[in-house]
């Protein structure tokens, strides 16, 4: 460490010393009091890792003078303390780490360099479904099926842990990532000896997804990023970033009765949406914040991907200490956080002065209204009691669709596919049929067919669990039972949701509407819903109704929560419960009944609805902080099936050619030590022209996998019978499967096709309809170069490193949109795939284009180009040129590319030692 601004200090607590670079002392030569807390923690990280490389004077004097209202032009390097996995995305990262040994190896270097340089722990929680549900034995079933199904993956993660310094698994059935992130995982402040001496500083980090800014609630700073951002942090590389702009957002008053954490949040991401804070940091402040407990703080950090903000983060105060007591922190810890906070001014109360923002919102809490958000975005606020006109507005959308899709879906239907996790396929029990002989199923247009209490969002957050609980029993006590043809399930983010429901008895009231625990995982909110009842998918599929989803999750994307289900509506869980009693989405809850008590009554949803007081009461009596200690006190040890998995040795892994799960990637393949030239990109075919707010949910490989799709013919092709293809993202770690997934939504629309939905393309010049991934390889064969074109917000959504390594496997080169989501387009720089943008203002409509014609782009320089020139020529000659934006933003990411990728990168690195 350079010390040029003599900041090193020395903080004493209980009788232990810590160094730390000292941000006051900074302070006696530039202005930072002004500064938001969210940047200060940004100019510790600069201090502590200046090296007159990487970190100059110059990045740390560019922070200490940060102009809120200058556009992001500056460049600096920020290292997270730690990096969090979850097992979806975290086993490409360790296939990729085991790969990066075998090559270091083949390039004359030691394997053992290839190793973590910070923590990283991983959380087994994407992989569990919800086959079983409704039932007493659903918890103990949908494990052993997940083990059954997964067993390479998390053999695989186990010789990680055994051969991978610093790196820990949290196995299976124990919480979300981000929930025991935050309960546990989370230091807040980090110590790490160096040098002979302890420093203490900010705990920052970077997780494989997007919802890592949960922990932002208890002012720890980081944000989701891909896969090979995360690998690279990992290995000791800094991420290069602009100087971002920070929004205020000022509360003021109190929730009123009847309104929740879940109401709160949508709509803030209704205003941040409407705000525009993409690529932002957000900071939560005001005389609101103190009514604010630490879990719906978590909640508002949670959702800021859905805002599109890079993080949503409150500060440390008062609440921050009182969770962390609360949660079971060790006592020196909590100690240290307090005082390190206080002495770097990173502490916050009601006389700290308010910072300088780039903007700031304004909410007064008092006005928030019960609401979800749906159909089918996050940031889709409506009023309850708006819900039969939002429902109406997106039937007619819906039935006005183009009639191939019906043809499509009708015909996908009849194969017994899916795009949910646990398809009609899967060989393991769905339980009898809801309604047996449609007796009792009354289904029709709007029908809700999921109602499911699920994802890290809500289920953090004991207010609104409990508050569900509560209407669980008073509607139980008037004799409402929920509708049969509703697939309930409960999954909540750790086990101290589900000691508290326990102990106060309400987890009883939950199972007596169908809410049985499936699991402790992600489930519904990322598309693990598993099958509907079979009668239940056969009237869907007969009478094409259009039902709907409702749960207590973050995302709401087309196709990503069942394939069966167009309209789905995010709620909090207290709704998520009276949804299920209603049975309908149609259906005006402020003013109709959920249904009659045994008298024949009308109940109304404010007859059953607990009072913010009942609430209160529970939470304060029931929660406590030994429920924290004895869950998390053996969190890495796991249970007899985990521990019963048998490990390979080595250092470096032993790869099964036959393993249809873990596979060796071709990233390195004839990879050297010398650079390959940056040459323009000419006679380039499309292979996707799409429109506005393509996700990286319709790019990357998600749910099921079709028996006649590439993936699928694949896998029977390796002797993989249907019956035992589990989904794309329990196959993450094998390429072969992944590519022939990628762009391959069924609710995908190329514009090089008519009245066409899923993944399929037009092969030029041959005129074939076909699937991209197959046009790809015809492509490939031909030695043709690959574009993808599309419109506005590209690459927003979840699923963060295939969306990358997807499109570079396909042989894309480039991809050319009118703007970018800011993690997507870095993954693809990341993986050497070259983002570009239209000029303000123009677009492949302006342009004329088809996505027929043959691509040029020129002008590159090396990378070094800030513009290129694109030529399209069409089919009679006829020539379109014009200018595109290079989005190669910094200097790293140029040099990012220029090595291929990141991972390119870092390796070459490491073995010039």
């Amino acid at each position: 460490m350079i010390d040029s601004y003599v900041t090193r200090r020395t903080l004493e607590v209980a009788g232990r010393s810590y160094s730390y670079a000292s941000l006051p002392a900074l302070g006696e030569r530039f202005d930072i009091q002004r500064l938001p807390y969210s940047m200060k923690i940004l100019l510790e990280n600069l201090l502590r890792h200046e090296d007159g490389v990487n970190v100059t004077q110059r990045e740390i004097e560019a922070v200490a003078n940060w102009d809120p209202q200058k556009e992001p032009a500056t460049e600096i390097a920020f290292l997270p303390a730690r990096v969090l996995l979850q097992d979806f995305t975290g086993v490409p990262c360790v296939v990729d780490l085991a790969a990066m040994r075998d090559a270091m190896q083949a390039l004359g270097g030691d394997p053992d360099r290839i190793n973590p340089l910070a923590p990283v722990e991983l959380v087994i929680d994407h992989s569990v479904q919800v086959d079983v549900f409704g039932r007493a034995d659903a918890l103990g079933r949908n494990a052993e099926i997940e083990f059954q199904r997964n067993h390479e993956r998390y053999a695989f993660l186990r010789w990680g842990q055994k051969a991978l310094q610093d790196f820990r698994v949290v196995p299976p059935s124990t919480g979300i990532v981000h929930q025991v992130n935050l309960e546990y995982l989370a230091r807040t402040v980090m110590t790490r000896d160096i040098d002979g001496a302890t420093w203490a500083f900010p705990d920052t980090l970077f997780g494989t997804d997007s919802h890592t800014t949960m922990v932002n609630g208890l002012g720890v700073l980081g944000w989701g990023v891909g896969g090979i951002e995360a690998e690279a942090a990992m290995l000791g590389q800094a991420s290069s970033m602009l100087i971002p702009q920070v929004v205020g957002f000022r509360l003021s008053g109190a929730l009123p009765e009847g309104a929740t954490a879940t109401d709160l949040v949508l709509t803030v991401t209704d205003l941040l949406r409407r705000h525009g804070v993409v690529g932002k940091f957000v900071e939560f402040f005001g005389p609101g914040l103190q009514h604010l407990p630490l879990a719906t703080r978590a909640t508002l950090g949670n959702m800021a991907p859905e805002y599109g903000a890079t993080c949503a983060i409150c500060p440390i105060d008062a609440e921050s200490i009182a969770y962390l007591k609360l949660s079971g922190r060790d006592a020196a810890q909590i100690a240290l956080i307090e005082a390190y906070a206080k002495a770097q001014g990173l502490w916050h109360d009601a006389g700290s002065p308010q910072a300088g923002f780039s903007s700031i919102v304004e909410l007064d809490l008092a006005t928030v209204q019960p609401s979800l958000a749906g159909p089918k975005r996050p940031q889709d606020r409506v009023s309850l009691a708006d819900m039969p006109g939002s429902y109406a507005q997106a039937l007619r959308t819906l039935k006005g669709d183009d009639a191939a899709w019906d043809r499509q879906q009708a015909r996908f239907l009849g194969e017994g596919g899916s795009t949910a996790v646990g398809h009609a396929e899967s060989e393991h029990e769905h339980g009898p049929d809801a309604c047996p002989d449609h007796a009792h199923c009354q289904l029709g247009h709007g029908s809700v067919v999921i109602a499911a209490i699920t994802s890290c969002t809500n289920t953090s957050n004991p207010y609104v669990m409990i508050g569900a609980g509560l209407l669980a029993r008073k509607a139980v006590a008037r004799g409402l039972t929920a509708k049969p043809w509703v697939k309930t399930s409960l999954a909540p983010g750790s086990k101290v949701v589900t000691d508290y429901l326990e102990k106060t008895g309400l987890l009883s009231d939950l199972e007596k509407l169908g809410f049985y625990l499936v699991g402790y995982g992600c489930t519904t909110c990322i598309g693990n819903s598993g099958p509907l009842p079979e009668d239940v998918s056969q009237q869907i599929a007969d009478h094409d109704y259009v039902v709907a989803s409702v749960l207590s999750g973050n995302r709401n994307f087309e196709g990503r929560i069942h394939s069966e289900v167009k309209m789905n509506y995010l709620a909090s869980p207290p709704l998520v419960v009276a949804f299920a009693l209603a049975g309908t989405i149609d259906i005006d809850l402020t003013r109709q009944p959920l249904g009659r008590d045994r008298n024949g009554q009308a109940v109304y949803l404010k007859d059953i609805w607990p009072s913010n007081q009942e609430i209160s009461a529970l939470v304060a009596s029931a929660v406590n902080h030994e429920m924290f200690a004895r869950n998390y006190a053996e969190v890495f040890d796991g249970g007899p099936d985990w521990n019963a998995i048998e490990v390979p040795e080595g250092k470096l892994y032993t790869w099964d050619d036959a393993s249809t799960y873990i596979k060796n990637p071709p990233y390195f393949d004839g990879m050297t030590m010398a650079l390959t030239p940056v040459a323009d990109i000419r006679g380039a075919r499309c292979l996707g022209l799409f429109g506005d707010s393509i996700t990286t949910d319709h790019i990357s490989p998600a749910g099921s996998i079709k028996k006649d799709s590439p993936a699928g013919r694949y896998l029977i092709g390796r002797g993989v019978p249907p019956l035992e293809f589990n989904s794309y993202g329990s196959r993450r770690g094998n390429d072969d499967v992944m590519v022939r997934g990628t762009f391959a939504n069924i609710r995908l629309r190329n514009r090089m096709l008519d009245g066409v939905e899923g993944g399929y393309t037009r092969h030029i010049p041959s005129g074939e309809q076909l699937a991209i991934y197959d046009a790809a390889m015809k492509y490939q064969a031909a030695g043709v170069p690959l574009v993808v074109i599309a419109g506005k917000e590209y690459g927003t959504g979840s699923s963060r490193d295939w969306a990358a390594k997807g499109t570079l496997l396909l042989g894309v080169k480039a991809v050319l949109a009118e703007s970018f989501e800011r993690i997507h387009r870095s993954n693809l720089v990341g993986m050497g795939v070259l983002p570009l943008q239209f000029m303000d203002g123009e677009s492949a409509v302006s342009h004329g284009l088809t996505g027929h014609e043959v691509f040029d782009i020129q002008g590159l320089d090396g990378g070094n180009a800030h513009t290129a020139t694109l030529t399209a020529t069409a089919a009679d000659g006829g020539k379109k040129r014009f200018q595109v934006k290079v989005m190669l933003l910094t200097p790293k990411e140029r040099e990012f590319y220029r090595h291929g990728g990141i991972l390119q990168y870092t390796l070459r690195t490491l073995a010039r030692g």
